[in-house]
């Protein structure tokens, strides 16, 4: 789907008419704008803004009769996502929904001013964006999709289906901060569980390959896929990697599994997306970010591929099964 395709789907046949013509007689028209880090065309980027108008218009806010939406998206490109910063901020919209950290950071140098509400940010307290979760103090506040420690748990999934490994690949990004964080939290629990870490960075596809293909060299290997735009943006190459050369993986969100990913433990993303519609409306009726506590997961989901388990000669333990949210069979 097309980037214009993709936001007119969004906005319905409403969004061709002249928005002047469309608001009711008196009434405000407010903007909000949003950021992705991801592309248009990424069914991801659809399925979280899918959900987030749709929330919208379950609280009375539909695009192109109260409220207008501007959309960005940054496609993983950092000289885009500050360009997009630029224009958005520019517009001087009533609100900004911005996906991440790559696109919070950006946002919050631009502009002290203008409300923002964010998902899928890790750590927003280290990073600098809010003073404390429960009173973020600024203009940003917004959900977060987990803490470090939730490292442990995928090197104990990882143990849990493939018993014998002893190795594990740690794709993250090198020039993130939460990447460095993200490492550093797994590198404290690898010793308990008896594993020794290969950090491989993922800048770009050559380097996640070069990288994969000569930790896939030794044996008793296994991957653990941390969160980073660029991970996102190459997801098909990292689970075809992991096939390539067997390498049973461990990936943070639901949406590597569908396309042959082994497993994944994470935040419902899709679900920040929805409950962000409800933070926003709270801002366009007055309320401050500053007052507005940011947001913890309410759901961390398991989900598991078993036609890539077998294509591995993994047998998923029963437990493992019966404590899974989604089974791809």
């Amino acid at each position: 789907m097309r980037r214009r395709e993709f936001i007119l789907a969004l906005g319905g046949a409403a969004a061709v008419l002249p928005l002047a013509a469309r608001a009711q007689q008196g009434e405000r028209v407010r903007r909000i704008g949003v950021l992705m880090n991801l592309a248009a065309d990424d069914p991801e980027s659809q399925a979280r803004l899918t959900a987030f108008v749709q929330s919208l218009q379950q609280l009375g806010w539909t695009d192109g009769r109260n409220v207008r939406i501007d959309y960005r998206f940054g496609a993983g490109d950092n000289n885009r996502i500050r360009k997009y910063v630029a224009e958005l901020v520019a517009l001087a919209p009533d609100v900004i929904l911005a996906n991440a950290s790559p696109s919070v950071a950006p946002l919050l140098q631009a502009t002290r001013n203008l409300p923002i509400v964010f998902c899928a940010v890790i750590d927003p307290v280290g990073a600098g964006f809010v003073v404390n979760l429960a009173r973020p103090g600024g203009n940003a506040t917004g959900f977060t999709l987990h803490e470090f420690s939730l490292s442990a748990k995928w090197l104990e999934l990882l143990k849990e289906i493939a018993p014998g490994v002893t190795r594990v690949a740690v794709l993250r990004d090198t020039a993130s901060p939460t990447g460095i964080g993200q490492l550093a939290a797994l590198q404290s629990v690898a010793s308990s569980f008896r594993v020794e870490l290969s950090p491989l960075g993922v800048h770009d596809s050559d380097e996640i390959e070069r990288g994969l293909t000569t930790f896939a060299r030794g044996s008793q290997g296994s991957l653990i896929v941390t969160p980073s735009t660029s991970a996102i943006g190459h997801r098909k190459l990292i689970i075809t990697l992991a096939a390539q050369h067997r390498l049973p993986a461990v990936y943070f969100n639901r949406f590597f599994i569908p396309g042959g990913g082994l497993i994944s433990y994470g935040a419902d993303i899709i679900d920040q997306f929805r409950r962000a519609a409800g933070y926003v409306d709270r801002i366009l009726k007055g309320e401050k970010p500053a007052d507005l506590p940011v947001q913890a997961p309410t759901k961390y989901e398991l989900v598991i591929n078993l036609k890539t388990a077998k294509a591995l000669g993994l047998d998923v333990p029963p437990s493992m099964l019966a404590r899974a949210d989604a089974v791809i069979e």
